[in-house]
């Protein structure tokens, strides 16, 4: 029995179609344009992954743990695709992708700029294929500057951005966040170019470049924690997240798991201490404001944690829960995968393939108060290349048999 088992069927409302008529040829491998190209996938365009004869995206390969096989790292990205496979580093291969991308509306790309011009898929190049194509490049460090041609993966961008350096504790290493968080910030940001650059070509009919970064995202995610150094000169250290401007802000332990707490302004202060059933602490002239409680912070999370320790999570989230104060479960991954409410909602569940049930993270966002179902789980291999090639470039099957033999599909 594997958790995966007891994951409700894709939620019953029909796939988004905001993005439909909207065509993306996907020329991504591992995580970080995957992902962009499965959310656009999820908004109802149709995605067409091109991938390399024999192997594939390098995430394919990305494990243990497989399921039937495939990499789980594989899987979580990579919904809502067909999958052709086609050898475009020569020259009969990129004359087919050339007639992918005249049926293209957008492309999306990972390589670096060397390697772009270098294969020909370029900007430059495929705009003279399709003047008004929207090409979409994620990359490591962006298509200018002196870091343009280094290759990157999350861990590089996360601690370039600085993130690992005020993440964990005072006296531990710099840490790495718990989730690839620079390539599925990148990813969404590719998303919102690109929806932003389709809504400006239905009004100009005009292409667009767009250029993002890992490491500009990640640091731009920093941004609250950069502007308060830039405008004080304090530099954040790690500290366990106990360093907010709000007093009251971090994680407390109980007497069995830990929770979370935020106590961001006045009402909740004072809130906070009726339900705990000591009104008069909150009242102490001393305490009034943040300001003050600030200055006296490590008193107020010692008589807290002392406090919290007496009692377990679940009668403290109750308790604080009735009185409106802002709280929460630290929960482990097991945990939240199990979370009734988020499963009701449709965040997780599982799509079938062949016989096989393929556990899914779903879009998250809701539309006209449903949650959307999948139109097709990750593909296999190649799984569409005559479909594809068929359906977008009108290439025969005795092309195709052709191209096979010569290993370019």
């Amino acid at each position: 029995m594997l958790p995966r088992d007891s994951l409700p069927p894709p939620p019953p409302g029909a796939p988004a179609k905001l993005l439909s008529g909207v065509r993306v040829l996907d020329l991504t491998t591992s995580i970080a344009a995957p992902y962009a190209t499965m959310l656009l996938g999820d908004l109802g365009a149709e995605i067409v992954k091109i991938e390399r004869p024999g192997s594939g995206d390098d995430s394919r390969a990305w494990g243990p743990p497989f399921l039937d096989g495939e990499s789980l790292w594989y899987l979580s990205v990579n919904r809502n695709k067909a999958s052709v496979t086609l050898d475009y580093a020569n020259n009969e291969g990129l004359a087919v992708l050339h007639r992918l991308v005249a049926a293209a509306d957008v492309l999306v790309l990972n390589l670096v700029p060397r390697v772009q011009k270098k294969l020909r898929v370029d900007y430059a190049s495929l705009k003279s294929v399709r003047p008004n194509l929207i090409f979409v490049s994620l990359t490591g460090f962006g298509l200018s500057g002196p870091n343009a041609d280094k290759s990157s993966y999350d861990l590089i961008a996360e601690g370039y951005s600085g993130v690992m350096d005020i993440t964990g504790e005072p006296d531990s290493p710099p840490q790495k966040i718990g989730t690839p968080a620079a390539d599925l910030l990148a990813g969404m940001d590719a998303v919102i170019a690109t929806q932003a650059a389709l809504l400006d070509r239905a009004r100009t009919c005009r292409g667009h470049l767009i250029d993002i970064s890992m490491v500009e995202s990640m640091t731009r995610f920093l941004t609250p924690r950069i502007v308060t150094y830039l405008g004080s000169g304090e530099v954040p250290r790690r500290s366990g997240a106990r360093d907010s401007v709000i007093a009251i802000y971090q994680a407390f332990d109980t007497a069995d798991e830990p929770i979370t707490l935020g106590l961001g302004n006045d009402g909740l202060w004072k809130r906070f201490w009726e339900a705990v059933g000591e009104p008069a602490y909150a009242l102490e002239p001393r305490l009034r404001s943040n300001v003050d409680r600030l200055k006296h912070r490590k008193e107020i999370i010692a008589k807290i944690q002392a406090l919290f320790r007496q009692n377990t999570r679940r009668h403290w989230l109750e308790l604080l829960e009735r009185a409106k104060i802002p709280c929460g479960p630290i929960n482990r991954v097991d945990q939240i995968t199990a979370d009734r409410a988020l499963i009701d909602r449709g965040l997780f569940y599982q799509i079938e393939r062949d016989s096989l049930c393929i556990p899914q993270v779903g879009l998250g966002i809701q539309f006209d108060g449903e949650a959307n179902g999948p139109r097709l789980p990750p593909p296999r291999l190649g799984q569409h290349t005559e479909e594809i090639l068929g359906a977008w470039a009108q290439v025969t099957k005795t092309e195709i048999e052709a191209l096979r033999s010569r290993g370019v599909v």
